[in-house]
């Protein structure tokens, strides 16, 4: 995977994945790590910085350690968000190690503020895996062509759907996120079946 990243990027990622040896491994890519860590991952503060974000080292296991391994240099960026869990759980705290050591290169909030973009891509999956096809929907094609074709059929009515919920947040001056993804499937859904929708006559054209 590292084979296709590049020093143009930022890869973000969640909890779970981190440790000295992958952090390590990633780092070379040349690419910039913005990563999430739980609360059990020991990081060695050296210094605090203006932004309010600390330099820390990420340390070597006892293994890595053996044949030669150093600790590593990385930035921590603490947060809560509000509303999100108890103040006193961790699903409202964040703890972000990044590569990214300049607060002026990389301001924290800024940091923080992107990492949580990082979930748009779980919930475009989940719009399209159970909202959208239903949860006891399958792709039906049998062939490799037709399970592409059912796929991207799939795609075009998400896109679609996320078209209407962009017109409709533009039309009030709201984000399109705050709009819920769900609600406007049930909207389209109940405007298909009540016929609101004019047929076409056989040239394709609205008929009166």
């Amino acid at each position: 995977m590292t084979d296709r990243l590049d020093k143009k990027m930022l890869l973000l990622a969640d909890r779970g994945f981190i440790g000295h040896d992958i952090w390590a491994t990633f780092s070379q890519s040349g690419a910039q790590l913005l990563w999430r860590v739980g609360s059990n991952i020991k990081l060695e503060p050296i210094k605090t910085l203006k932004d309010g974000s600390t330099l820390a080292l990420l340390n070597a296991s006892k293994e890595s350690a053996r044949t030669g391994a150093q600790a590593i240099t990385v930035r921590v960026i603490e947060y809560e968000l509000d509303g999100v869990a108890k103040p006193d759980t961790e699903g409202a705290r964040y703890r972000l190690i990044t590569t990214l050591l300049d607060p002026r290169e990389a301001p924290a909030l800024e940091l923080a503020r992107l990492y949580q973009e990082r979930w748009e891509i779980e919930i475009l999956l989940d719009e399209l895996k159970t909202h959208l096809r239903g949860r006891s929907a399958l792709l039906r094609s049998k062939t490799p062509d037709l399970v592409k074709q059912e796929a991207y059929g799939l795609l075009l009515v998400h896109h679609a759907v996320r078209r209407i919920m962009l017109d409709a947040a533009q039309s009030i001056g709201d984000d399109p996120d705050r709009i819920s993804f769900t609600a406007t499937v049930r909207i389209i859904r109940r405007k298909l079946l009540q016929g609101s929708f004019s047929p076409l006559d056989e040239q394709g054209s609205v008929e009166e």
